[in-house]
C-alpha cells in the first residue's frame, strides 16, 4: 500500500511542474504512477476517462480518482490538496509581482517559450492514449469529424457530445433488441 506521504510528494511535484492544467498533467501522472507500479495502464486509462466525463477541473478530477484508487477517501484528499497547493502558491506569487514585470521583455519571451512545451505536454498523452485504446475505424471517424467540426466549422463540443450520446444510446438499444 502506498503511503499518504508518498502520494502527497508525487502529486505536489506534478502540480508544481506541469504547466497548462489537467491535460499536460496526464504524461507526468502516467510516468510517475505506472512506472512506480502504483497503477496499471488500464486503470490509468479508466481514471482519465472518468476524469474527463466528471464535472469540474480535469486536474482535480484526476487527483481525486487516482488518490481514491491508491488509498480511498484519504488518498483522494491528500492527492487533491497536493496537486492544487503548488499551483495556488505559484499563482499567488505571480499575481503579487506580475503587474510590475508583465512588460519585461524576458518575461514575455519566457511565456512565448512555454507555449510549445504546453502543446507537447498535451500532445504526448493524447498519442499514448490513442495507442492504448486500439481504436476501430468508426472511432477514428468520430475523432476526425469532431476535430473538423470544432476547429473549422465552430460547432460547440457540447452539441457533438449530445449527438454522440444519442447515437451511442440508439446503437446500444438496437443491439440489445437483437438479443
Amino acid at each position: 500500500m502506498v503511503s499518504l506521504w508518498k502520494i502527497f510528494i508525487v502529486f505536489a511535484k506534478i502540480g508544481a511542474f506541469t504547466i497548462g492544467g489537467g491535460i499536460p498533467m496526464i504524461a507526468a501522472i502516467k510516468s510517475e504512477l505506472t512506472e512506480k507500479g502504483w497503477l496499471k495502464e488500464e486503470d490509468f486509462i479508466d481514471i482519465i476517462t472518468l476524469a474527463q466525463t466528471a464535472p469540474g477541473l480535469f486536474a482535480v478530477n484526476i487527483s481525486i480518482l487516482t488518490g481514491h484508487k491508491l488509498r480511498g477517501t484519504k488518498g483522494s484528499v491528500v492527492a487533491t490538496i497536493a496537486s492544487c497547493l503548488p499551483p495556488f502558491m505559484i499563482i499567488l506569487l505571480v499575481a503579487m509581482f506580475f503587474t510590475s514585470i508583465k512588460d519585461n521583455e524576458y518575461v514575455i519571451s519566457a511565456f512565448k517559450g512555454i507555449r510549445p512545451v504546453v502543446v507537447a505536454l498535451i500532445g504526448v498523452p493524447m498519442i499514448d492514449m490513442i495507442k492504448a485504446t486500439k481504436m476501430r475505424w468508426w472511432s477514428w471517424v468520430i475523432v476526425v469529424s469532431s476535430m473538423v467540426l470544432v476547429c473549422f466549422m465552430n460547432v460547440s463540443p457540447i452539441y457533438i457530445l449530445i449527438c454522440i450520446i444519442v447515437i451511442a444510446a440508439a446503437v446500444s438499444w438496437h443491439n440489445n433488441r437483437k438479443v
